[in-house]
């Protein structure tokens, strides 16, 4: 079955996120627990915070979410494969999958990307080419999502990075719960 922007939405409103094997198969998965970063709890080291008052990085929003995306790909083991990238950019097309980026000199340092689905940011994955510029994408996408009334960051799976900058975990059927009622509500992240 061809990996399609409706699969991905019915997937992601019952939890599941896509992960492509070593052999290039694409399936979903859920986690238990599952990893979250609650909007008023996100950590800034004190020098991630010398790097956002200086200004270090310019952030834009979906400039070049195909950028983005492979630029997460580019690593030795991944789970992004050429039918993932070609399903989320036509995600991004239809406005459900967004990009965070951050530009040195006019150049991609970093970015991660997701989707949105009602008050709900499923993050997929992030990247740096640059020291920091994922950490700074990171915080602007909570400033993003906590200005315009999200009430839901999904980062799936917990690891050292994500926990030191204040993601959880909870159990499965919390998230659920908090991913249906995310559901209902209606926002905008562009």
């Amino acid at each position: 079955m061809k990996l399609t922007p409706e699969t991905l939405e019915a997937c992601y409103r019952q939890g599941a996120f896509p992960m492509a094997d070593g052999f290039g198969n694409v399936g979903f998965y859920r986690s238990d627990p599952r990893a979250v970063l609650e909007l008023d709890r996100l950590h800034v080291s004190r020098s991630l915070g010398r790097v956002l008052r200086k200004g270090v990085y310019e952030v834009r929003v979906d400039e070049d979410f195909e950028a983005v995306i492979r630029g997460c790909a580019d690593r030795p083991e991944t789970w992004i494969n050429e039918e993932i990238i070609e399903a989320f950019v036509e995600f991004h097309r239809e406005g459900k999958a967004h990009s965070v980026e951050a530009y040195k000199d006019d150049e991609l340092a970093g970015g991660l990307y997701g989707v949105t689905l009602g008050a709900a940011f499923m993050g997929e994955s992030m990247f740096s080419r640059r020291r920091d510029a994922s950490k700074v994408c990171l915080v602007h996408l909570v400033e993003r999502l906590k200005e315009r009334g999200y009430v839901l960051l999904d980062c799936q799976i917990q690891n050292d990075h994500l926990a030191r900058m204040g993601a959880v975990e909870i159990p499965e059927y919390e998230y659920l719960r908090r991913l249906d009622e995310a559901l209902q509500m209606q926002r905008t992240f562009v």
